[in-house]
């Protein structure tokens, strides 16, 4: 009897279990319609906006004609100024919008990854992943510092090959984490980004720089250097993280910006301080150059290519031999040098475009000082109306 009544529990659990089954069946009906409906809406939103930009530049064209004109009244011409501020709101707009749809991959993604959709739709979802890269740019670069020290303490081969493997894994991951972010919104650019790329060509060669003298010339040197620029990042990344959170929340800067091991328009509020650091690192990089240029003539150089060369001059007996140059060490020279030039240059342009803003804001802070004053001393006192004019200078004040 109880092995009838087993069963039929059986059973009972089983009927149960199949209405729920009916209920999945029918909730994932709903979920494919959705799914189906919101690609739908995806596809008309992206052609919409396709059709606003290509509405935009007609007008901004015809736009620029008109403004071009001298012959324009007064009135005309507020009216395409105004319209002119409209187009650029609508573009901002627009691109808010983009931001909750599916965006195509760079063409480094689709080498890299194919061509599988990387866009993150939820703005959680966005904000946490740049956050995880956040950390994850934090941990590995105390993992680099300590494994510079180590190097500087013991010179192990193998320990040697571990940190310019982490090297290269680091800037190749930071170079696909940072075109995922552009995907999704953040608004990395220009140098900074490219400077990734420079890294992970510069720290391939030296993965692949064989144990020889012109390596343990430049090894200890090399390490001092990581060490330095970790520390470096170290404190860039915590003041900027504070900087960054502060502007957020003040709504001047994106939720999707990023630190950056480079200096940016926005930390010039609080950041100031560390402009020397950042030198003495780019002068560091400079001297990594020049100190290969030297290795380069070393006769132990690797790499090396021979190439055939006339010494009838020299010998009436040799007529040709071969002549070699070394091609990694000059690679890494000119690429230091590159960064060094780079990463000059693009700060030194912040630190003249924010020279210049602040000047261009003193100036027309003082003119408008000045203009507030002048109506205040041409301002009729109310009190003499009926005594005429009374004008108020300084003095009698």
């Amino acid at each position: 009897m109880s092995g009838l009544v087993d069963v039929e529990e059986l059973e009972r659990d089983w009927s149960e279990l199949s209405d729920e089954f009916r209920s999945l069946e029918a909730a994932n009906q709903s979920y494919q319609e959705l799914h189906e409906r919101l690609e739908e809406m995806q596809e008309k939103c992206t052609k919409q906006i396709q059709h606003q930009r290509y509405r935009m530049r007609q007008i901004s064209k015809h736009l620029k004609t008109y403004l071009t004109k001298e012959r324009l009244t007064h009135t005309n011409k507020e009216k395409l100024t105004q319209l002119d501020k409209s187009i650029m709101k609508r573009k901002a707009q627009i691109h808010e919008i983009e931001q909750g749809l599916p965006q195509q991959n760079s063409r480094y993604l689709k080498i890299i990854l194919g061509d599988v959709n990387v866009s993150i739709l939820n703005r959680n979802d966005k904000i946490r992943y740049k956050d995880e890269y956040e950390k994850f740019k934090l941990i590995l670069n105390v993992i680099g510092l300590l494994l510079s020290f180590l190097n500087i303490l013991f010179n192990y081969r193998a320990l040697e090959l571990v940190f310019l493997f982490l090297l290269v894994w680091y800037y190749c991951t930071l170079t696909i984490r940072e075109s995922i972010l552009k995907v999704n919104g953040s608004r990395i650019k220009g140098w900074w980004r490219l400077h990734h790329f420079i890294s992970t060509v510069c720290a391939g060669v030296l993965l692949v720089w064989p144990q020889g003298e012109p390596w343990q010339l430049f090894r200890n040197q090399f390490m001092y250097f990581n060490v330095y620029i970790s520390l470096v990042q170290y404190m860039q990344f915590r003041y900027q993280k504070g900087v960054l959170y502060r502007l957020k929340a003040l709504g001047e800067r994106h939720n999707m910006d990023i630190t950056i091991e480079g200096f940016h328009s926005w930390m010039w509020r609080g950041l100031k301080f560390l402009f020397p650091f950042l030198f003495v690192g780019y002068l560091f990089q400079f001297y990594n150059a020049f100190t290969l240029y030297q290795l380069t003539e070393h006769p132990d150089a690797t790499w090396q290519v021979c190439y055939m060369v006339d010494l009838s001059k020299h010998s009436p007996f040799i007529l040709i031999g071969f002549q070699c140059s070394s091609l990694q060490i000059p690679v890494l020279s000119i690429l230091f040098l590159i960064l060094f030039v780079g990463n000059s240059l693009t700060t030194l342009l912040v630190i003249l475009q924010k020279q210049t803003e602040h000047t261009e804001n003193r100036y027309r802070l003082m003119s408008l000082i000045a203009s507030k004053r002048q109506k205040t001393v041409r301002q009729p006192s109310t009190s003499d109306a009926g005594d005429g004019p009374n004008v108020d200078s300084p003095k009698s004040k």
